[in-house]
């Protein structure tokens, strides 16, 4: 399995048969200085947390282009197969889909899900969503999405004992650095952590070193990947 990271909470992960991409806001991120038709080239699945733009990013263009699935809570596939990203497969937390070799199951996250109008109106996109994945060839990814901590991570745990996770620290419109380690050492036991959705913007933390000093003992367990460059696990 190779995952590549992109900036904010973008991810492109390939195993298998399967190349998927996980909220590819790829044109207008600030972090994603690459090629947006190299990043995204053999995609076979869209996988989405929830429907802000900087998560949704560039996935009706890409499922034109690509025909991919576009996997995510009902209402927002409904929404996005409206604007022309036709081959949805819709869920809703608690529920797993299963594809060739994975599946991907929402969990809860406490968030917010909308599309918001040029005029200021805003779409109600259904309810934000964590997202695990199991692999038929590789260890188990927990994509929190964006998030608070909750008190059933622990269950998320038990269900799922995820080895990778993709954690948000930025603070403001998720967890802080502080909160965010709590979440990863009461609740997980992850071999690998991507701190996400940091930096991208001004209001948000500029980097992840808080998050690190806030793991203590337990920060040899933080992967920065260099953004856009594939790792394998």
């Amino acid at each position: 399995m190779k995952i590549t990271y992109f900036g904010h909470s973008a991810f492109r992960i390939e195993t298998g048969a399967s190349v998927i991409l996980i909220d590819p806001f790829l044109t207008g991120n600030p972090h994603f200085k690459g090629d947006v038709a190299a990043a995204t080239e053999g995609v076979t699945h869209i996988v989405l947390s929830h429907g802000h733009a900087d998560h949704v990013g560039d996935t009706v263009e890409l499922a034109k282009r690509h025909g991919c699935k576009v996997v995510g809570n009902f209402e927002l596939v409904n929404w996005l197969g409206k604007q022309g990203a036709g081959n949805g497969e819709g869920g809703n937390t608690g529920g797993t889909i299963a594809f060739d070799d994975f599946t991907v199951t929402f969990t809860q996250a406490f968030h917010s899900s909308g599309h918001v109008e040029e005029n200021g109106t805003v779409t109600y996109l259904g309810m934000p969503n964590g997202l695990v994945f199991h692999f038929d060839d590789g260890p188990t990814v927990y994509h929190m999405g964006d998030t608070d901590i909750f008190a059933d991570m622990a269950l998320i745990e038990e269900l799922h004992a995820p080895k990778i996770a993709m954690v948000p620290v930025g603070d403001r419109f998720t967890m802080g650095a502080a909160v965010a380690a709590l979440a990863c050492r009461r609740y997980f036991n992850f071999d690998t952590i991507v701190p996400i959705h940091w930096g991208t913007f001004p209001i948000l933390d500029a980097t992840p070193d808080k998050f690190a000093e806030a793991m203590e003992g337990d920060a040899g367990k933080i992967r920065n990947p260099t953004i856009g460059e594939a790792f394998a696990v």
